[in-house]
């Protein structure tokens, strides 16, 4: 009994003294805290998941960590060799064969991380790969924002997806939007093409390439350089802005203008505001407000303020209409003007309705109350076709009503020609031959040696031929029936020194290259005029 008593009375002492003991190991209870709404954003302990060798050194603040080394944090697993933890700080190192996965979406590798659990910035270096399902970047030196979720990289780095290879000094992906900033020495390389550029966005998941600075498209079909706008890499379209620049493989053609929708495959370009193509082979520029142009047919169209420049000769010939088409191939072009259209060039100017070129056979075709003017002399019709011999003047062929008129250096006296259809021959861009066939009517001044006026002198024939030199009437020939008269300038009645027909439109002639743009609008009494009935168009009958 004394025994049992003995063994009784020790167990209460060990249960005391362990009571004791561990009321001793607790703080003194301290008063309860008011409530706090706890912070959300407050960053979390960086979680040891897997370690297969734990060890610390004395005076070294790190946990070491070796073999299997597994972190969680927040979403992320982190893995790696070995690793230095920092529990003070909420951070870690580590070493060899770093891995780390967010999600099922996005992998990380590398052979060295730093990673800080407060700012969840992750500093891997060496051999560094991410990866998501539509790209991968590689890099040296990527810095991972777990919190805005954007990785960088400063030291050079490249991003590859199923289409492109993009290059460059700096860079940033977002694994979310798949949007990516590249700067500094950025290069673009798909199968067909090159993008050099300063500054591109780029979008894994759209392909679609936003260039932000001075760049350069480099393929078969020729170059582009552009300032801003966008490239889908898939469909090959394009939206150049600022003055954007499409290069002929050739070098030979040139598409510039504010904005520039543009396709690489099929050479279509589509130009909204100051539209300029430059063709340099073929010594022709064409300019307007709104422009379109097909690179494989050479189809070229401007309106709005549009005008031709062509620069083939010594002299430049500038035309503009509402409407300017141009088509052209390895031999041929053929230039067509609507509405309004007005040309100048310093030894011929002209207005019409209508106009076309064609290079096949040179000439240039006049519609719609067609007029030209060379030095003193007009030439109007209800058609003129002028033939051209290497963009200098052949000949002019005046159809269904002709009408010339030379002005002398008397005000209001003119010498006129008028006829069915006139052929007229230039020499050095001067005429020095007239033909006229049919219904054939002159009125000219008749001069003595000294230039003194003897008189009108009135014609009617068939057929009627003139030759000019230096400006002057040297022969002039009639046949078949006719009747010529002279009559004395004071015994003139009024309207008798002028042909029926008769119109001076030289206020419709353009003065200059800036001239070409007004409207072909012509006087009242001018507008009244009408053209002998027996001449004018069946159309019009």
């Amino acid at each position: 009994m004394d025994k049992i008593n003995s063994y009784t009375f020790l167990a209460v002492l060990l249960v005391v003294a362990g009571i004791l003991s561990v009321q001793a190991q607790q703080p003194p209870v301290a008063p309860a805290p008011k409530k706090v709404v706890q912070d959300s954003t407050r960053a979390k302990i960086v979680e040891l998941r897997q370690a297969d060798e734990w060890s610390k050194r004395k005076d070294f603040d790190a946990q070491i960590l070796k073999n299997n080394v597994v972190f969680y944090h927040e979403g992320a697993f982190m893995y790696c060799d070995s690793a230095y933890m920092y529990e003070a700080t909420n951070s870690f190192e580590a070493f060899s064969n770093v891995r780390m996965e967010q999600g099922d979406t996005l992998f990380v590798y590398g052979d060295y991380l730093h990673y800080d659990g407060n700012t969840r910035l992750a500093r891997l270096r060496d051999n560094v790969r991410m990866e998501d399902p539509t790209a991968t970047l590689f890099t040296d030196s990527l810095n991972y924002d777990r919190m805005a979720n954007l990785g960088y990289y400063f030291d050079g780095g490249m991003l590859v997806d199923d289409e492109n290879e993009l290059t460059s000094f700096w860079g940033q992906y977002n694994p979310d939007s798949k949007q990516s900033l590249f700067s500094d020495s950025v290069k673009l390389v798909n199968e067909q093409y090159t993008i050099y550029a300063d500054t591109l966005k780029y979008n894994t998941m759209t392909k679609i390439a936003d260039i932000l600075g001075p760049s350069t498209i480099v393929s078969d079909s020729g170059y582009i350089n552009t300032q801003k706008g966008w490239y889908n890499t898939v469909t090959n379209d394009s939206w150049l802005l600022d003055r954007s620049e499409v290069h002929s493989n050739d070098t030979t053609k040139v598409l510039i203008g504010d904005t520039i929708f543009y396709n690489r495959d099929t050479e279509v370009g589509e130009v909204f505001g100051n539209m300029f193509l430059h063709d340099i082979k073929r010594k022709m520029i064409l300019q307007g407000d709104y422009g379109y142009y097909e690179g494989k047919t050479e189809y070229a169209l401007a309106t709005d303020s549009a005008f031709a420049i062509e620069y083939s000769q010594n002299d430049s010939l500038y035309l503009h209409g509402d409407t300017l088409i141009l088509q052209t191939d390895s031999v041929n072009r053929n230039l067509k003007a609507y509405y309004d259209v007005r040309f100048f060039r310093s030894d011929l100017q002209g207005v019409c309705d209508s106009m076309q070129y064609i290079s096949t056979d040179s000439i240039l075709y006049m519609y719609g109350d067609p007029v030209i003017w060379n030095q003193g002399n007009q030439i109007l019709g209800n058609q003129i076709n002028i033939h051209l011999n290497d963009s200098t003047i052949d000949k002019a062929l005046i159809k269904d009503f002709a009408l010339a008129i030379q002005e002398r250096n008397v005000e209001g006296q003119y010498n006129q020609l008028t006829g069915r259809d006139m052929t007229v021959l230039f020499r050095d861009n001067n005429p020095y031959h007239i033909l006229v066939e049919g219904n054939a009517e002159s009125l000219y001044y008749l001069l003595e040696e000294d230039s003194t006026i003897v008189g009108l002198n009135r014609t009617e024939s068939a057929f009627l031929s003139i030759d000019i030199e230096k400006n002057k009437i040297k022969k002039l020939k009639l046949w078949s029936s006719t009747n010529a008269t002279t009559t004395p300038l004071p015994k003139l009645s009024p309207g008798e020194d002028r042909l029926k027909g008769f119109v001076w439109l030289h206020y419709l002639r353009p003065s200059g290259p800036t001239d070409i743009f007004r409207k072909n609008e012509r006087s009242a009494a001018d507008n009244a005029v009408t053209l002998p009935r027996r001449y004018r168009r069946e159309e019009e009958l």
